[in-house]
């Protein structure tokens, strides 16, 4: 019958009668290697490509562009600023939203089809 401290505590041996052998450095460190490695490719590397790809479609933004925004708000842009835009939603209705909250450009003419 096997009690229960024998099944939390290991058995102690003797030093160098049933020592486990030392070494494998570099073999013990590969799964971890390999998890980081698969970080990277899956999760930090995509990350970093779309925000670059945002931060280059925040500094091709001009008058005209037709854009959706992260709350979904279609419109077009009639001024750009340092930190905001202004984009007209509708006939004489113009709203100020951030730069940033701006989600992505639309092709010429697409408001008009919707």
């Amino acid at each position: 019958m096997v009690s229960i401290s024998e099944l939390f505590i290991s058995n102690a041996y003797a030093e160098g009668a049933a020592a486990a052998p030392q070494g494998g450095g570099f073999l013990e460190f590969l799964p971890l290697i390999a998890l980081l490695a698969v970080f990277y490719f899956l999760i930090l590397r995509p990350q970093q490509k779309r925000a670059k790809e945002h931060k280059a479609l925040m500094e091709a933004l001009q008058k005209g562009d037709e854009v959706v925004t992260v709350g979904g708000v279609l419109g077009k842009v009639t001024k750009v600023g340092e930190e905001n835009v202004a984009i007209e939603v509708a006939d004489n209705v113009v709203m100020q939203v951030q730069k940033m909250a701006i989600q992505n450009v639309l092709p010429k003419g697409t408001i008009k089809s919707i």
